[in-house]
């Protein structure tokens, strides 16, 4: 088995590789993916740097060039739901492009033609997620992810999105990377630990509470890799 695992910051994948340890570098497309070999499968981890075009070319890569055949997104997101507060672990049940407007010619806000609005992940691996949280005590929350290439720190913004696509937090990678693994039949999950609450105080929580969130996610997405093997 190959399993791909993508951060958009480096700091969201430094965590894991501090786990593995051991690795090789291979450099393409002025990015670094990361080989590991662990018991008996095969990991290549990537930071794809921030942004949807960025997290598909990284996805794209992963899938074509390294044959991964299961791809897993770990990092930071920024909390809708008011059920969701900062480092909370989050389990998308389906993503959303929230920044795609044509609806100049009917359609409605995120949707591609020969597409989809929302794009669900894999319930495999989504199962198989909610069965370690239980096992580990992990609380391990469910909800829809909107992404964009913006950052989103404006409290009319968080309402909208909330209102529009029913989102419980917003990120800037993960529906491009849901786009991916769909066209390609990979199944995939995406994890985000809640790093600030996409208002006002947005940026400053975030520059807080990365670290921590980031942590928190690579942790379970470990947890997750030791159960595949």
């Amino acid at each position: 088995m190959i399993i791909g695992i993508i951060g958009a910051m480096q700091e969201e994948i430094t965590p894991l590789l501090k786990m593995f340890q051991d690795y090789k570098i291979h450099k393409i497309a002025n990015n670094t993916f990361y080989e590991i070999t662990h018991k008996n499968i095969k990991i290549f981890i990537a930071y794809s740097k921030i942004g949807k075009v960025h997290a598909s070319i990284t996805a794209t890569t992963l899938i074509t060039l390294f044959k991964c055949e299961k791809i897993i997104f770990s990092g930071v997101a920024g909390g809708l739901h008011p059920d969701l507060k900062v480092g909370d672990l989050l389990l998308a049940t389906k993503l959303c492009q929230h920044d795609v407007d044509i609806s100049a010619f009917g359609h409605p806000l995120g949707f591609i033609p020969e597409s989809s609005i929302y794009i669900t992940t894999d319930s495999t691996l989504n199962n198989l997620a909610k069965q370690i949280a239980q096992k580990k005590g992990i609380l391990l929350k469910e909800g829809v992810i909107a992404s964009g290439d913006q950052f989103i720190h404006d409290a009319n913004k968080k309402h909208f999105l909330i209102k529009e696509f029913k989102a419980d937090a917003v990120e800037m990678e993960g529906a491009a990377v849901a786009v991916v693994c769909n066209l390609f039949n990979i199944p995939f999950c995406i994890f985000r630990s809640i790093s600030d609450s996409a208002d006002q105080e947005a940026d400053i929580s975030f520059d807080t509470f990365l670290e921590q969130a980031a942590n928190t996610s690579a942790i379970f997405v470990k947890e997750i890799i030791e159960a595949l093997v």
